[in-house]
């Protein structure tokens, strides 16, 4: 016969039990509730801080553990892939539970990233490092929304995903602010980098904490069933205090054969290719903005501030505006539409020298397009699930997490292969700059005279070398020649070399003119008489 699964005893367990123990087998209150949904956002915008804190400081990082931009992107390509097979580890916490696994990844990522990270010294430590954080972070970023979904029914879905999707942007935000507010405009330090690894690992551990104190869960006979208002939650508690374990594995077993059918699988990678221009963002903005349009590090930072401020709007409104009219649909077409347009009119930029603010607004425009289009599209794919089984909400979300990086690591790997110039640029880039304030005014001289500059490039080298070798005094002294002199010069260059050559002679010559006209008599040198010849040569 089957055992009912008798809810606890209301004793409240120790703190050492309620450190694993993170079951609830009541579905809470408002209050609780809220706490426990804010808890999860904080953590995921916290994770996302962590992910991203590498492309604030991108530029620093390539110089300073000689890392070529190529070399970058297959880091970042391969660490999606390996956050792609943590995000489908994830989905055992429909068996497992969801908080512990979102209280320890923060524990290990903010150690990582505090202090494991910035002590690395070179490209491969780095690189194997960061693939640890990346599997971590697969896991623990599909483990926030199952949670957010399960304190949250479905009317009123759009909102608590809203701020769950706010996450993602709040950390690229952060990771913006804190850049803009604590890089400095010239930065002469590449070791800079760990600098913001250090801030952003410390904040991990800080929302670790709380985390650990108060993060709680759904026990699986309450999160296995759909709430659609919290009308239900009698209902749902009924169901539960009835549930079987034979019920609940029942409801888990087999889970990617009952949920790997079009309308999930199509659904996620569509909206995968819509983000990628998002990701793309994240990883490769500051490069872009650095490089593109010359802008600093910490200029391009405050840009990012436009962009990710903007969506971070988008994403938490049209979560209120969808609930409020029970449609999804609307949303996502007008918001995919608008970033569309907008990426197009971004990317048309490059080659043109827009002003600060002028980018700004384009960015702003584009980012708050792909928060109209991601809320909805995030509630309704939960709402999919549920309708083939609420049991399997986490094994549904490890899809979705597992295609949205498998796309990113495709596209990372192209990106090498499409553009080929930025490796030199961000390579060589800090030197030039370092040149071109060292030369200041003689790019400046280049650029108000053009057409000295195009007649000097059309002297030979050897010219050059010659002019550079002969003493500043000598120049002086030749452009203060009248022209007609060195035109006369030129005319008669042999014999003036002539007369260099046989300089002491001349002189001679000129010293003693009647004894070397006597000996201009005689046509054969030795007819001339001894004596003659004898007074001539001390002389010569």
């Amino acid at each position: 016969m089957a055992r009912v699964v008798a809810p606890p005893a209301p004793s409240r367990p120790g703190f050492l039990a309620s450190i694993w123990n993170r079951q609830l087998n009541h579905y809470p209150d408002t209050a609780p509730r809220v706490m426990y949904l804010a808890i999860t956002v904080l953590a995921t915008v916290t994770l996302y801080y962590e992910l991203y804190v590498g492309g604030s400081v991108a530029t620093l990082l390539l110089v300073n553990l000689h890392m070529s931009f190529t070399f970058y992107v297959l880091t970042l390509a391969f660490g999606a892939l390996i956050g792609a097979f943590g995000s489908l580890f994830a989905g055992l916490t429909d068996r497992l539970g969801r908080a512990n696994l979102v209280v320890f990844g923060l524990l290990f990522t903010g150690v990582f990233v505090a202090f494991v990270l910035p002590a690395m010294t070179n490209k491969w430590a780095f690189t194997i490092a960061w693939f640890v954080v990346s599997f971590v972070e697969g896991v623990c970023l599909v483990a926030t929304p199952a949670l957010i979904r399960d304190f949250s029914p479905q009317v009123g879905r759009a909102t608590a995903i809203g701020f769950w999707t706010s996450g993602p942007v709040l950390g690229s935000l952060i990771v913006a602010v804190v850049g803009s507010a604590t890089i400095p405009a010239v930065v002469t330090d590449p070791r800079f980098w760990t600098h913001e690894y250090h801030i952003s690992g410390v904040a991990g551990l800080v929302v670790f904490v709380i985390a650990f104190l108060g993060l709680r869960e759904l026990s699986p006979a309450l999160r296995d069933q759909l709430m659609v208002t919290l009308r239900d939650r009698a209902l749902i508690e009924a169901r539960a205090k009835g549930m079987t374990e034979a019920d609940i594995e029942a409801a888990l077993k087999h889970p990617f054969r009952q949920l790997l059918k079009p309308d999930i699988i199509i659904s996620a990678i569509a909206v995968s290719i819509m983000l990628l221009i998002y990701y793309t963002a994240v990883g490769f903005s500051l490069i872009y903005l650095t490089t593109v349009f010359g802008f600093s590090v910490k200029n391009a930072n405050g840009l990012g501030n436009w962009n990710w401020g903007f969506n971070v709007i988008a994403v938490i409104l049209v979560g209120f505006v969808s609930d409020r009219f029970r449609v999804r649909k609307p949303f996502m077409v007008l918001g995919g539409v608008l970033a569309a347009v907008m990426t197009v009119i971004y990317l048309e930029q490059a080659g043109h020298h827009p002003g600060y603010y002028t980018l700004a607004v384009m960015l702003a425009l584009l980012a708050f397009g792909l928060g109209v289009a991601y809320t909805p599209w995030m509630a309704s794919y939960t709402e999919t699930v549920e309708a083939r089984n609420p049991a399997l909400t986490a094994t549904g979300l490890a899809i979705w997490g597992w295609i949205i990086r498998i796309v990113v690591f495709i596209a990372y790997l192209c990106l090498p292969l499409v553009i080929n110039t930025v490796t030199p640029l961000v390579n060589y880039g800090p030197a030039v700059s370092a040149y071109a304030t060292q030369y200041s005014s003689q790019l400046a001289f280049a650029q108000s005279h053009p057409t000295v500059v195009a007649a000097a490039q059309k002297v030979p080298p050897p010219v050059v070398a010659t002019a550079q070798s002969i003493p500043p005094t000598v120049l002086a002294t030749a452009q203060t020649i009248p022209p007609t002199v060195l035109a006369t010069a030129q005319a008669n260059a042999t014999q003036l070399a002539n007369a260099q050559k046989f300089a002491p002679e001349l002189a001679a010559i000129q010293a003693n003119p009647a004894l070397f006209a006597k000996l201009a008599t005689y046509s054969n040198p030795a007819a001339i008489p001894p004596a003659l010849a004898a007074q001539a040569a001390p002389r010569a």
